[in-house]
């Protein structure tokens, strides 16, 4: 857990690490109800749009010769990405790299292509959207014309490509495009994963890869131009709309969509997602175990020597139950839930086909999922699309003083104090009211592990079982009703 932490405030994550923030990366690309994936898409179709904007803006009247003027333009449609990544849009060339949540079978293959599809649907949406309103602010008319017929040859200039160089521009555009979103992976940091996009999508635009988004917009944007222009705009330039009649929709997507959106998969999709996939887990035959955090036990505190002799007497290890009811990682989630509830629990352990602890499911799990969905779930969810895989657990030789402590008590709420020890809140409340008025995000159960091996479950129930004996002898049954007859007397 310290190590964790520390890594997080360094913001830094080794090559295998950041493996791991891709395959959640992927998970998540395929988690998102249709609704709000759409929405998403449609906005990342927008703000790859505006770069192209930017981009024509820049490279427009410019003398600073073919390769500067072309990297200007690179740098200014670095923008599209940026505003994807930080902004939170759906991207279909970034999408592709849900193939890794495919190859570990977090998700099935038609799950990964309709989530394909409705990122793809979206971003032409977002284009168009962007398209209609640069076409009603006549943008094509700035700088005399220049504008718009700068945006004419780069338009035309992208069906000039035969079938094959256009996929292969393709797969070199998105093989750039998720390199540089799966650098953003090695740091927590915005302004790190901003600078981090830059040089790797100002090379691609530069050099002339092929994006399939951007041409969404790019040559819509040229047969638009192309058909409602007036005759002015075409005297002023001394250029006839003749020119650019192969700009045209069947050209748009055969010579140029269907062969750059088949590249950028390739790209994408296989030679980044997949190639380091297998580098880094194809020695995975089987579901990843799941990451053990172990709770700080180091500040608990004896207050006397009885206190301290029940810490040694009371261990998990004569406390803890059986772990009977176990989950698999590929079990529906409605199979999953009916087995929770016939044995009256909120959650359990998942077990891989080699009893391997790989995550836990909760009945919070489920709840969160059908708020996510507005109630109208995948029906193929299965249990590891929605389990924890960060699992706090304990040892059979835990105290059960320090887990009754770490369940109810949070000494930073009860004890806020700066790290130099200097009070950050003041109250009149006492310490035991304090106490017993926090709210504490704990865990109510906990698998217990030995050399990385399941070996019981122990619980808030567990917990106060074994602790009951300090309040004294059990009272029964009969005594029990007695007490409550004598109180409705009085």
């Amino acid at each position: 857990m310290a190590a964790s932490t520390a890594t997080n405030n360094n913001h830094n994550f080794t090559p295998k690490e950041m493996m791991k923030q891709a395959e959640a990366y992927a998970v998540g690309k395929a988690s998102k109800p249709t609704r709000t994936t759409i929405s998403l898409a449609i906005t990342a179709g927008v703000f790859i749009g505006l770069a192209f904007v930017f981009y024509i803006t820049v490279t427009t009247g410019s003398n600073l010769g073919w390769g500067l003027n072309r990297l200007f333009g690179g740098l200014a449609f670095s923008m599209g990405l940026i505003l994807v990544v930080i902004c939170g849009g759906e991207l279909f060339t970034s999408t592709v790299l849900s193939s890794i949540a495919r190859a570990n079978k977090h998700i099935t293959t038609g799950r990964m292509l309709a989530t394909w599809g409705k990122v793809y649907f979206g971003n032409f949406l977002g284009a168009m959207l962007l398209l209609s309103l640069v076409t009603m602010g006549s943008l094509y008319q700035l700088d005399g014309g220049q504008w718009g017929l700068n945006a004419l040859h780069v338009a035309q200039h992208k069906l000039h490509h035969q079938p094959l160089e256009a996929f292969s521009l393709g797969v070199l555009c998105n093989l750039l495009v998720c390199l540089a979103i799966w650098m953003t992976f090695c740091s927590n940091n915005m302004m790190t994963k901003m600078a981090m996009m830059i040089l790797p999508v100002a090379m691609f635009v530069s050099t002339g890869f092929e994006h399939s988004v951007a041409n969404m917009f790019m040559i819509p944007l040229g047969i638009t131009i192309q058909n409602i222009a007036p005759e002015s705009f075409w005297l002023n330039l001394g250029v006839s709309p003749e020119q650019f009649a192969d700009l045209n929709i069947h050209n748009f997507i055969f010579a140029n969509l269907i062969p750059v959106t088949l590249g950028n998969i390739v790209g994408g999709g296989v030679l980044v997602g997949l190639s380091y996939w297998s580098i880094f887990s194809s020695n995975k035959t089987h579901q990843a175990t799941a990451t053990i955090i172990t709770p700080d036990f180091s500040n608990s505190t004896v207050l006397n020597k009885d206190n301290a002799m029940l810490q040694e007497n009371l261990l998990v290890n004569d406390y803890m139950r059986p772990a009977t009811t176990t989950l698999q990682p590929g079990m529906p989630v409605a199979q999953a839930l009916d087995i929770l509830m016939k044995e009256e629990q909120s959650g359990a352990p998942v077990l891989s086909s080699d009893n391997r602890l790989v995550g836990f499911f909760s009945v919070h799990d489920a709840l969160v999922d059908l708020w996510c969905n507005d109630y109208m779930p995948d029906a193929e969810c299965k249990v590891q699309d929605l389990m924890k895989h960060e699992i706090q657990t304990v040892s059979p030789d835990n105290s059960i003083l320090e887990i009754a402590e770490y369940m109810s008590i949070d000494k930073n709420i009860l004890y806020p104090v700066s790290s130099s020890g200097i009070a950050t809140q003041m109250t009149t409340q006492s310490l035991t009211e304090r106490a017993r008025t926090m709210v504490v995000s704990r865990p109510q159960s906990f698998p217990v592990v030995k050399d990385e091996q399941l070996v019981g479950m122990i619980s808030r129930h567990d917990i106060i079982k074994a602790l009951r004996p300090v309040y004294g002898s059990l009272v029964s049954v009969s005594e029990l009703d007695q007490a409550q007859a004598k109180t409705e007397t009085a």
